[in-house]
């Protein structure tokens, strides 16, 4: 039996979907080989859709003085703060093969202040927390840290604007009780 995309809204079919949510969407089947769920779900609102994908892919998909992996590390770490199955199991996934690591998600799933990553991800991470958790109590102090370990106010911005991104995909995301697709699961487990 297929398990929904998402209990609580309806997912738009992929025909009635306006032109440009359906090339991508399908682009993205393409590429992977499946269409993630965030996708279908989100598609229930089309101008949302847009805008969340715009800031996506802005954050997500530049050049930066963090890694891909390593924007990963903090979406997978803050949504398992966040208890999101979907961003832990799908962002999982895609930090197992941009890592190159299939042991390194779990690991900051589980807790990040054990995985083995470096010292500066770990200041990296312990900062996306603090925005994650309590942004308010954020200080120069956390800045002096953040730049003793090599990072620039465009890392910082960066470190902060995808914890603060993925806390509202959290949040949509268990609202929506958006389901992870069983192909995460395993990808990236196992080299190729």
């Amino acid at each position: 039996m297929t398990q929904p995309t998402a209990k609580r809204f309806p997912t738009p079919a992929l025909d009635k979907l306006p032109d440009d949510i359906r090339t991508r969407i399908l682009a993205v089947q393409e590429k992977s080989g499946f269409v993630p769920n965030v996708f279908l779900s989100l598609a229930y609102r089309p101008d949302e859709f847009r805008a969340f994908f715009a800031y996506h892919d802005a954050l997500m998909e530049k050049d930066s003085g963090l890694s891909k992996a390593e924007r990963e590390m903090i979406v997978v770490a803050t949504s398992a703060a966040n208890q999101c199955q979907y961003c832990v199991i799908a962002h999982g996934a895609i930090l197992r093969i941009r890592a190159k690591n299939p042991l390194i998600a779990d690991q900051i799933a589980a807790n990040y202040r054990k995985a083995d990553i470096t010292p500066r991800q770990r200041a990296m991470l312990d900062f996306a927390m603090k925005v994650n958790r309590a942004a308010e109590e954020v200080s120069e102090a956390d800045f002096a840290t953040l730049t003793a370990h090599g990072f620039s106010d465009d890392d910082i911005w960066d470190i902060a604007a995808v914890a603060a991104f993925f806390a509202l995909s959290n949040r949509m995301a268990n609202v929506t009780a958006m389901r992870p697709n069983d192909e995460f699961y395993m990808l990236g487990r196992q080299p190729k």
